[in-house]
């Protein structure tokens, strides 16, 4: 049965950071089948732009600033009349070696990466479980939990976190009828990747470790996503779906 047929005629997703990049591409992704598309960005302009693209309405959401999130999630919630789908994509990556990293950026990198998604998912949980509603959430993580990558500890270290939460949430709500699962890309070719696929010599050095020889593209997330997301990955709960052309195989 095609994919669109598994995603019921009124599903609604929430898309955490859908203004470019992944985030964008799983959000059309979704919308082209079928699903009412409900975008987030923590920059207002941005936000409007997502809300007409998709034909619903702005949501201005900053991960670091997690006491706002149960607010507007709630409002959310009520404003959409419920939504059944969840993707937490907003990340952020700040490159540098371990001697070199601040405090600041640590913390940056933990507050959009692990903690702000943890309470998107918890807000959202609460909603589903005193509605008996039966969600699904999807966490971007990344290979670079999984597996060790230059100048990139603080990020690989918030993206196991992610990977680990994934498992414990699944655990934890399994019984409400919620799946929780993760995709954990390679590098994929986006605004956020340009600077390293740019570089001839790490590009190389990058593509040698890809056994499918190629860098993905957001696409191949999306349709990961959606797959997760939609009823034929229903007896699937706690997975974290490597998309990275088999770099963590060896």
């Amino acid at each position: 049965m095609p994919l669109d047929d598994r995603f019921g005629a009124h599903d609604t997703a929430l898309v955490v950071g859908a203004s470019r990049g992944l985030g964008k591409a799983i959000a059309d992704g979704l919308a082209q089948l079928g699903v009412l598309v409900i975008g987030t960005s923590r920059n207002k302009d941005d936000a409007e732009r997502i809300a007409k693209r998709y034909g619903t309405f702005p949501v201005v959401l900053d991960l670091e600033i997690s006491e706002d999130i149960p607010r507007i999630i709630d409002e959310v919630h009520h404003r959409s009349g419920g939504f059944s789908l969840l993707v937490n994509n907003a990340g952020v990556n700040i490159p540098e070696p371990a001697l070199e990293v601040s405090r600041q950026n640590w913390e940056k990198i933990f507050s959009t990466n692990a903690e702000g998604p943890f309470f998107v998912a918890q807000a959202t949980a609460r909603h589903w479980i005193e509605s008996e509603t039966t969600g699904s959430i999807v966490f971007v993580s990344s290979q670079a939990g999984t597996v060790a990558l230059e100048n990139r500890v603080a990020y690989g270290s918030s993206k196991a976190a992610v990977s680990h939460m994934t498992r414990l949430l699944a655990f934890e709500w399994a019984r409400h009828g919620i799946r929780v699962n993760a995709v954990a890309p390679t590098f994929i070719d986006t605004e956020l990747t340009a600077s390293t696929l740019s570089d001839p010599v790490m590009s190389k050095t990058l593509l040698e470790r890809i056994p499918l020889g190629r860098f993905g593209i957001p696409e191949d997330v999306a349709k990961s996503v959606a797959f997760l997301l939609s009823e034929e990955a229903s007896m699937i709960t706690g997975h974290i779906l490597a998309v990275d052309g088999g770099y963590t195989i060896h």
